[in-house]
């Protein structure tokens, strides 16, 4: 009799951590999922690389991106992360400074956006470059911020980036914590 209980208290026990494990795999596979959706349709983190945001973004700074399925949602000065022909497989970092329609003129390093100064803070190492750029419908203008070294439109052959290369678009700065960063 008593190995009869000893064998179902057994049982009990393999069944329990059968339960256990299922109930662990069940979880790390939801879990799964909804980290890849979120990966796949919402946002991701990207490590910086090279320096041509500086200071805004130095190398190594990690950030929180979201996608962008519709450019027309963004607005000059924002942080946005695209593609480009003559960077194959890059996905490069600038901020927006033209949008379709704009007329972006450069003179002595200075930008001005459809007659307008910009005012840009944020460019600490700026070079004197000068150049006129209209910007074509469906395409974008983006510059870095540390203008003496970004290999950015200014230099391409192709100055505008096409919206479907647009990626996506840098939220929050999440590391080094102590420069911890939200952007609009």
């Amino acid at each position: 009799m008593a190995e009869n209980n000893e064998d179902e208290d057994l049982k009990r026990k393999k069944l329990r951590k059968k339960s256990i494990i299922k109930e662990w795999i069940i979880d790390i596979a939801v879990i799964a999922c909804i980290g890849f959706l979120v990966y796949r349709f919402v946002g991701y983190g990207v490590w910086i690389t090279s320096g041509s945001m500086i200071p805004t973004l130095e190398v190594k700074d990690r950030l929180i991106v979201t996608r962008v399925y519709s450019p027309e949602s963004l607005k000059e000065g924002d942080i946005v992360l695209f593609k480009n022909d003559e960077f194959k497989g890059d996905i490069l970092i600038k901020r927006l400074i033209g949008l379709p329609g704009d007329k972006i003129e450069i003179k002595e390093g200075v930008v001005f956006r459809n007659g307008e100064r910009l005012q840009e803070d944020y460019v600490i190492n700026n070079n004197i470059s000068n150049g006129v750029f209209e910007v074509p419908k469906n395409k974008y203008f983006f510059l870095g911020d540390n203008r003496a070294h970004s290999d950015d439109s200014r230099y391409w052959n192709n100055p505008y980036v096409d919206e479907s290369y647009i990626v996506g678009k840098a939220r929050i700065k999440y590391y080094p914590i102590k420069d911890f960063e939200i952007y609009k």
